[in-house]
């Protein structure tokens, strides 16, 4: 059974930095690239970043580029995103996708097949 776990969410103040972790059990299943997307109360899903597992190319949304770091470490099938000079607006449960084998990189929810529970991230002000 294909599996997506997320760690590392908390509350952290306007400022600070957290790091998302995600590891994708690829011996059951193949995926081509990863995503990480967000949602907030009452708002629709969206990409936040995504990354490919064989050129490590990525994308970013425009609220988060300078900011978020996506990278993957092959060798532990996960993926990570380092979040600093979080703000308050970027509070929300926070997911992991992989996409099918035959699905690169992208930050269309549509496109990935497997999805973690999510991890919620609270930045005070």
């Amino acid at each position: 059974q294909a599996q997506v776990l997320e760690s590392g969410g908390g509350l952290v103040q306007a400022g600070g930095s957290l790091r998302l972790s995600c590891v994708a059990s690829r011996r059951t299943f193949t995926t081509n690239a990863m995503g990480w997307f967000r949602q907030a109360p009452g708002k629709e899903r969206e990409g936040v970043a995504s990354i490919s597992w064989s050129t490590g190319r990525t994308y970013y949304a425009d609220s988060v580029k300078g900011r978020f770091t996506i990278s993957r470490d092959s060798a532990k099938n996960t993926v990570y995103l380092q979040m600093n000079s979080l703000k308050p607006e970027d509070t929300a449960v926070y997911y992991c996708a992989a996409t099918p084998p035959t699905q690169g990189a992208t930050m269309r929810k549509e496109a990935y097949t497997y999805w973690g529970q999510g991890t919620q991230v609270t930045v005070s002000s």
